[in-house]
């Protein structure tokens, strides 16, 4: 029986065989799934922002893209996830207001993108950016990545 282990906003969870992952309302968030083939092994981070160094007050490590794929490698590693196995599936990043000329989501997207292949960590599958939200489920069986929206429907990536 699989249970639905939930990632919410700004926060990171990894799993294995027969758990799902969950996260929800990834608007101009990324969801950040890493997984490593070997082990089944499977973590998700909900990121928020792209970088830390703006930010002056108490770190939440898991709200940024630089910070928050570092720890969630950490803790897969910690796990017996092998780094050089990881690859990557990401999705969200969003323009969800058409007024905003902050451009949040894409910042995010390239902020992932880059920290990413920063430590070496192919990105395999996206579907990122456009003006719609989505719900992420990954399972660690297959490393399969099911992202739900409204306007799209239900897809694999």
């Amino acid at each position: 029986m699989e249970n639905m282990v939930v990632v919410g906003i700004s926060d990171m969870k990894i799993t294995c065989v027969p758990n799902l992952l969950i996260t929800y309302a990834l608007g101009s968030c990324v969801g950040i799934c890493l997984y490593d083939y070997g082990t089944k092994i499977a973590g998700l981070s909900h990121i928020l922002l792209p970088e830390s160094q703006i930010y002056s007050g108490e770190l939440n490590i898991m709200k940024y893209a630089d910070t928050a794929i570092v720890e969630l490698i950490r803790l897969m590693v910690h796990s017996g996830a092998s780094q050089s196995r990881l690859t990557a599936k990401i999705a969200g990043g969003a323009q969800m207001f058409a007024s905003s000329h902050i451009k949040i989501g894409q910042r995010n997207v390239e902020a992932v993108t880059v920290e990413l292949q920063r430590l070496n960590i192919k990105i395999i599958s996206n579907d990122t950016g456009d003006t719609y939200g989505r719900t992420l489920l990954f399972d660690p069986q297959n490393g399969a990545v099911t992202v739900k929206s409204i306007l799209r429907g239900n897809r694999i990536i």
